[in-house]
């Protein structure tokens, strides 16, 4: 007789608590000393993809709501965006899961 054995399960939460799949969102927040043109000249050195009109848009959304999720995707990569937009002098929420 012979026996199946399943695959072992992939983990779904780190030993810290925080789940292995889930996107890490890079989040911007509105500031009283960063202009238009300041956050979408920054948005698109740091954010691939991201053009300098598609960041005036972005930097739009950030005014009237206060906040803007830029990028989401895996943590390592939205710590570097996060580091890079702080650097560039953008108000930035802690990176959220």
């Amino acid at each position: 007789m012979s026996q199946t054995i399943a695959p072992p399960r992939e983990r779904t939460r780190r030993s810290d608590g925080t789940e292995l799949g889930a996107a890490w969102r890079v989040i911007v927040l509105n500031d009283n000393h960063n202009t238009f043109d300041g956050v979408a000249s920054a948005l698109s050195r740091v954010l691939p993809g991201v053009s300098f009109d598609h960041g005036l848009r972005i930097a739009d959304t950030i005014h009237a709501t206060g906040r803007a999720i830029v990028w989401s995707g895996h943590r390592e990569v939205a710590e570097m965006y996060w580091t890079g937009l702080r650097d560039a002098g953008l108000t930035m929420a802690p990176l959220e899961q």
